[in-house]
């Protein structure tokens, strides 16, 4: 929700005192309105009264796990979840990923790389509130469920592919540029070209498409970016 003047509420899970009011006064400074605590406890008793745009989730807290929470947010909601962690390893950085997570920040942090990632994620195009799915030709996407099924059977894909392909969901029928595609589901993996993307659209074609080389929904539109095409 952005809140009555017009500001994005982000909800910042931080135990570390330190760390909570610097990021209570620099968010503020930076145009949020902040709400802060230090225990999932506290932060499940705020959520279950202000749905907040972000969240900024500690992975190790008092009173348990941030990964867990984490899942548990992004399978009961559509709010966003950004990790904060001392753990600076790809294992980590891709489970956090890989469990929900719409990016991963490592400490120490500076405040605007956090303000430009925050940004990024609230840029991405959400899912609308009143769409459960999306259908085109035998394809059926549950975005609440997260499962695509395709002529009446379930469609096995990865995280990212589903990710993916919901994006271009989102915009059915229009453009998507490679860029918001990289920013919007890969951002913290420092990708220096776009063959990543390029083999998640292979494999979707794949699942979706009745003949992959001649796809007739996913779309590239050369030099652009992809359509997904009702």
């Amino acid at each position: 929700m952005v809140n009555g003047d017009g500001r994005h509420v982000v909800l910042v899970v931080e135990d570390e005192q330190s760390y909570q009011e610097a990021l209570h006064l620099g968010l503020s400074v930076e145009g949020f309105a902040v709400m802060a605590t230090g225990t999932i406890g506290e932060a499940r008793a705020l959520m279950s009264t202000t749905r907040p745009d972000l969240v900024l989730l500690d992975v190790m807290l008092p009173d348990g796990s941030g990964i867990d929470y984490c899942r548990e947010i992004t399978t009961t909601s559509r709010v966003p979840v950004i990790m904060v962690s001392a753990r600076t390893s790809e294992v980590d950085i891709v489970l956090g990923l890989e469990i929900g997570a719409a990016d991963y920040v490592t400490k120490p942090f500076r405040l605007r790389e956090l303000v430009a990632r925050m940004r990024a994620v609230l840029r991405r195009p959400p899912e609308a509130a009143d769409v459960e799915a999306v259908h085109f030709g035998e394809v059926t996407i549950d975005l609440v469920r997260r499962r695509v099924t395709r002529s009446a059977r379930v469609v096995e894909l990865s995280r990212k592919e589903f990710d993916l392909l919901a994006l271009l969901a989102s915009r059915l029928g229009e453009v998507i540029t490679r860029e918001v595609c990289l920013d919007t589901l890969w951002w913290g993996l420092d990708l220096t070209d776009t063959r990543t993307l390029d083999t998640h659209v292979k494999r979707l074609r794949q699942k979706i498409e009745d003949d992959p080389s001649t796809p007739r929904h996913l779309l590239t539109i050369r030099g652009v970016g992809f359509r997904l095409d009702p």
